[in-house]
């Protein structure tokens, strides 16, 4: 009888069991990286009599849950590279639309431009004309400077963006790492069993680190998860959380590097949002700015060396008509000198859209291009000048061993770039002070500018200039997009793999739910059947 009644018992309980596994399915058909779970049974030990074994009806072995590594894995990864792919797309395509929109590009203001000193040269005496030129020569000028604005303004976006990245890392990190401890501390007190909520949750967690960055686990004996990001970087060992911060570069503070408890992990950060937007800055934004930077440069001191060979209409040499500035200039922080750049005219023409490293090893100057890192090398000792490509530096003469400096020709130029000349007098249109005021020679040489490939070696004009910018910005801005929506499909099958594994199926549930209905009914009445045998056992030895 006790064997009857404890089989049925067993096999009530069971029924139970899965009846309440079945309902937290249920329960949680909607929630964010829940996996089904189900009640696996055995068999208990049979009991052995003379006619055989007689069975002791079952056992649960545990609440598992439907998961697999690898589909995870798979899941993981393809998040980061979705994630990745779609940051670089949407913020490139911002620029794309500044520097071939009618209103933002600088196309169209440099034409018109070019168009009123086409005019001055047609008639170089009309004072309505020369104010037109002088009025297009402010109007592209500012144009340069708002879509410098513009650039700038995507450069802050961008490093806001990863501030608040790296703030949702540290947030998860820190929730994995008391998930961690709770599993732990939970799998001891239940022989090992893990608790399957909690592992999801993490999972979870781990899932939304994929969308900021790359992420790797590891699965500890203990039953918590390591975490790492990058190129293997530990975010999380045990209960131990790292902390990602976000700090300027000392050569430039709109630069941002990536820090991880102090140490700077920018060049081992790959995949998610903050590799897109690592990208973004480093391939899209500033080249763009850089190439920009070398037209307005390029075509101020270019522009200026033609019209102060002139002479306006008071019979004097013709001014600067636009001043661009002087490459910035950064010291290192331990450097004991100080140097100085200008722009040179009869070098402009060999400019680069790059930075330029300069380096004193106590004998010897050495200018580095970072753009390809190719080196030149100058004699000491300071005090000297070194000729750049398209510049000019001018040592002091305390610079000593070991001090070095960040030339940057191009970065700034168009937002430094402003228009001089407001007087319509004092543009230079005739080619000798003898022939003012009907000489238009040199509005001719300022308008033939245009044309001429006087940037990049004598290789580019200046409408050239911002055309390869354009065409290369736009490329990578299609490329971009190609491949987001290539991750994105490889995304939805990931996700779907894991829906099909892990997801609840309510019609499967309810299906289930109706067999454990009647697996709990029959239990119960084969313990209604023991009760009364045994209340008829009872019965008869009264």
């Amino acid at each position: 009888m006790a064997g009857i009644l404890g089989t049925s018992l067993s096999g009530l309980m069971a029924a139970q069991q899965s009846l309440d596994t079945i309902s937290h399915n249920i329960a949680n058909v909607n929630t964010d990286g829940y996996s089904r779970q189900r009640v696996e049974l055995g068999t208990n030990a049979a009991k052995f009599t003379g006619s055989g074994y007689i069975g002791q009806g079952v056992n649960i072995t545990t609440v598992a849950r439907s998961y697999d590594q690898f589909i995870n894995n798979q899941l993981t990864s393809s998040t980061s590279a979705f994630a990745e792919a779609d940051t670089l797309s949407t913020m490139a395509a911002q620029v794309d639309g500044i520097l071939s929109g009618e209103s933002t590009s600088v196309s169209p203001a440099l034409k018109a431009f070019f168009n009123a000193v086409n005019e001055v040269a047609n008639d170089p005496t009309s004072q309505s004309v020369r104010q037109v030129m002088v009025t297009e020569a402010s109007s592209l000028a500012q144009q340069f400077n708002t879509m410098s604005t513009q650039l700038e303004g995507l450069r802050d976006q961008n490093n806001n963006q990863m501030g608040a990245t790296l703030d949702s890392i540290n947030s998860y990190a820190r929730t994995i790492a008391d998930l961690n401890a709770k599993i732990v501390l939970g799998s001891n007190r239940s022989s090992g069993q893990l608790p399957n909520d909690l592992l999801d949750q993490r999972d979870e967690l781990v899932a939304k680190i994929a969308e900021k960055v790359s992420v790797s686990t590891l699965q500890q004996k203990d039953g918590s998860l390591s975490v790492f990001i990058g190129s293997g970087q530990s975010l999380v060992l045990g209960s131990k959380a790292a902390t990602l911060s976000l700090a300027g570069s000392s050569a430039d503070f709109s630069h941002k590097n990536i820090l991880m408890d102090g140490q700077d992990i920018t060049p081992q950060i790959t995949g998610g949002e903050l590799s897109g937007a690592l990208q973004f800055r480093d391939d899209i934004l500033d080249p763009a700015q850089q190439q920009m930077g070398l037209l307005a440069a390029g075509f101020a001191v270019q522009f200026n060396a033609a019209h102060q060979a002139g002479f306006d209409l008071n019979a004097q040499a013709g001014k600067a008509f636009f001043d661009a500035g002087a490459p910035a200039v950064i010291s290192a922080a331990n450097n004991t000198g100080n140097v100085t750049a200008s722009y040179d005219a009869s070098t402009i023409g060999q400019l680069t859209a790059s930075d330029y490293q300069l380096s004193y090893d106590g004998s010897n100057f050495s200018l580095k291009r970072l753009s390809d890192n190719a080196d030149s090398s100058f004699p000491g000792p300071p005090p000297t000048t070194i000729a750049g490509p398209g510049f000019t530096i001018a040592t002091g003469a305390t610079v000593a061993a070991n001090d070095s400096f960040l030339i940057r020709p191009t970065f700034n130029a168009a937002h430094n770039i402003t228009s001089v000349i407001t007087d319509p007098a004092e543009i230079a249109a005739s080619g000798s002070a003898a022939s003012v005021p009907g000489d238009n020679t040199a509005a001719l040489n300022l308008a033939s500018l245009e044309n001429q490939a006087v940037l990049l070696g004598g290789n580019a004009t200046f409408n050239e200039i911002n055309g390869q910018l354009v065409s290369k910005i736009g490329t990578l801005t299609s490329a971009a997009k190609v491949s987001s929506s290539a991750q994105e499909a490889l995304l939805n099958q990931a996700t779907q793999s894991r829906e099909n594994l892990s997801g609840v199926n309510l019609d499967e549930e309810a299906a289930n739910l109706i067999k454990f209905q009647q697996s709990y009914q029959a239990a119960a009445q084969a313990v209604s059947v023991a009760s009364s045998i045994f209340d008829t056992l009872i019965g008869a030895i009264r």
